[in-house]
């Protein structure tokens, strides 16, 4: 009997779940806690083919003298330019390359360029030069975002800015919509904020 007793202990045992240490362990390797390994993201299939901006800029006949002047090396081989592909000319071949060039200091934008690929060399198909200009690409359009500065604006506070939107029409960006920001002249609870120079146009 007492034989008897020790073995229905034994299986009562046995046959509790969720528990011990034999439930935990299995449990480590089963495929479901693996199955974020075994779905690679899909867009390392095809990765876009980036661009040498700077050589880009540099080789470009439609970017300003002033502009490649400033072209040079914020720190080591660090350029303060921003690049961003995307589909904005309905090109089949390549996305389009969008470069925002802007000052080492403030990260203040003075160049926004647009190129197409174009049989395996970049045109470019849109320049805007001017002080405090980002572009962006936005669903299939082209978004210029320009700061605007009054006379006594420092870089910090600018008295507003005009956003335009841009979609590609045959062989060209046309403007599609223009929305113009005017900001508060309170900050930080003073009337005025300290003034320093605002960016220059030349």
């Amino acid at each position: 009997m007492a034989g008897l007793a020790a073995f229905g202990l034994l299986a009562v045992g046995c046959s509790t779940g969720g528990t011990g240490t034999r439930d935990e362990g299995p449990a480590r390797t089963d495929p479901v806690a693996q199955s974020p390994s075994t779905t690679a993201p899909s867009a390392t299939a095809s990765p876009v083919k980036k661009v040498d901006a700077v050589r880009l800029l540099m080789s470009d006949p439609k970017v300003s003298k002033s502009v490649k002047a400033d072209l040079r090396p914020c720190s080591a081989d660090a350029y303060a330019i921003d690049t961003s592909y995307g589909s904005l000319t309905d090109n089949a071949q390549a996305p389009d390359v969008v470069v925002n060039v802007m000052t080492c200091g403030d990260a203040v934008g003075i160049g926004t360029y647009v190129y197409r690929s174009d049989d395996g060399t970049y045109e470019n198909v849109f320049a805007k030069e001017e002080p405090a200009v980002y572009s962006t690409i936005d669903r299939g359009d082209l978004v210029v975002t320009q700061q605007v500065y009054a006379k006594d604006d420092p870089v910090s506070y600018p008295s507003g800015e005009i956003v335009t939107t841009y979609r590609w029409s045959g062989n060209k960006f046309a403007e599609h919509d223009r929305v113009e920001n005017e900001y508060s002249r309170v900050v930080g609870g003073e009337e005025e904020p300290p003034t320093t120079p605002a960016p220059s146009e030349n």
